[in-house]
């Protein structure tokens, strides 16, 4: 039987409180929709269908490409979403998955296919480990936690019947595919599901494995990253200098992910909210802004709060194109934006060696530390 899967992509992830969709945002050097992209490249797979916004639907259908795989325009709910991509898929099994779920098991993958080939569903899930209680304020009943479940996904199903039941659906907005299945089908079948299979949802989530930033006393110590995956093109912008290349970067602004990553670690050493916050991809004056003034910006906020940059460590991943040549002018460059001086400024530019997002010559990411002075405390 041929296999279909649904990626779905399309939603904003306000929680997780990124400047974009949170799957596009970088989680271990690569876009986290490209880590769920991977975990679905397997022989039982024979097509996969992303669902995407409008506003997205560029980016997306970059980090796609190398896949091979169709991007369809997402509605303004999942189940919209879904509907959209179940009149694109030709599987004869579905599997529907949420893009935020990055860190899914090829094994979890295919217990859901044999779970539908035996009976007609596979719904991941994990049971409840802790106590559960229905309350409005109160507590006004304790739940059995032995039939508690968490529902994860994949969900799978044969093809005709969730389409089938998405179609009698209407416009009832449904929070997963199991309910529409199980109020128009049957019952769905549970397969146990994994821990590790958790849903990407606060900006913590993408910090797993990182040490936390460091606070001293009249000092502090960021952390950023920032990854944008490769698009038509002939340059690249990297600290504000324009690079010759055979493609461009996909973004809201001009994608200088050096200085976006640069603005994330100021802002954290600070205590403050990313540059998501002060510099929206929804509003239209960002679209193709100059992130050195955004830059600038963020250099008066921290000013405003007692706080300069005394040094700046940056490291570039990016198979192409060679940046030896250019590290001294974008030195220069982030030291007239920043104030830092250039001698405090590190960059270092290096391949992934042919692994990984960056290694197959996706996308570029950049990562950057920097310590901060609390001027206030030192008067």
């Amino acid at each position: 039987m041929k296999v279909s899967a649904i990626i779905c992509a399309a939603g904003k992830g306000e929680r997780a409180g990124f400047d974009k969709n949170k799957l596009l945002a970088p989680l271990y050097g690569a876009p986290a929709l490209w880590h769920t992209l991977k975990k679905f490249d397997i022989p039982e797979i024979d097509e996969i269908i992303v669902t995407s916004s409008v506003c997205d639907f560029e980016e997306i259908s970059s980090i796609t490409a190398p896949f091979g795989i169709k991007v369809v325009t997402g509605g303004a709910t999942r189940t919209e979403s879904v509907k959209n991509a179940l009149e694109e898929i030709t599987g004869d099994i579905v599997l529907i998955h949420d893009g935020a779920r990055p860190f899914v098991s090829e094994n979890l993958i295919l217990k859901c296919i044999d779970s539908v080939k035996n009976y007609g569903s596979g719904i991941c899930a994990v049971r409840a480990t802790d106590t559960i209680v229905y309350a409005d304020g109160d507590i006004e009943q304790r739940l059995d936690r032995d039939k508690l479940y968490q529902v994860q996904t994949p969900q799978g199903f044969y093809a005709q019947d969730i389409k089938r039941a998405y179609s009698l659906a209407g416009n009832k907005v449904y929070t997963d595919d199991s309910a529409i299945y199980g109020e128009f089908i049957k019952k769905p079948r549970i397969v146990e599901g994994e821990t590790e299979n958790i849903k990407l949802t606060y900006k913590s989530d993408f910090m797993r494995g990182m040490p936390p930033s460091t606070s001293l006393s009249g000092n502090a110590i960021g952390f950023g990253v920032d990854v944008h995956a490769f698009g038509e093109g002939n340059l690249v912008t990297l600290a504000g200098v324009k690079i010759p290349c055979d493609k461009k970067l996909i973004a809201h602004s001009d994608g200088d992910v050096v200085i976006h990553a640069v603005m994330d670690a100021l802002l954290s050493g600070a205590g403050l909210k990313d540059i998501g916050h002060y510099f929206p991809d929804t509003d239209d004056k960002f679209k193709g802004a100059d992130s050195g003034i955004m830059l600038k910006k963020v250099i008066s906020i921290l000013r405003e709060n007692g706080l300069t940059p005394v040094n700046l460590s940056i490291s570039i991943q990016a198979e192409k194109p060679r940046l030896a040549k250019h590290i001294d002018v974008m030195k220069a460059n982030l030291s007239k934006l920043t104030g830092v001086k250039e001698e405090r400024i590190a960059i270092a530019a290096g391949t992934c060696e042919g692994l990984g997002f960056v290694g197959e010559g996706l996308g570029i990411c950049a990562y950057c530390a920097v310590q901060l002075c609390d001027t206030t405390h030192t008067k």
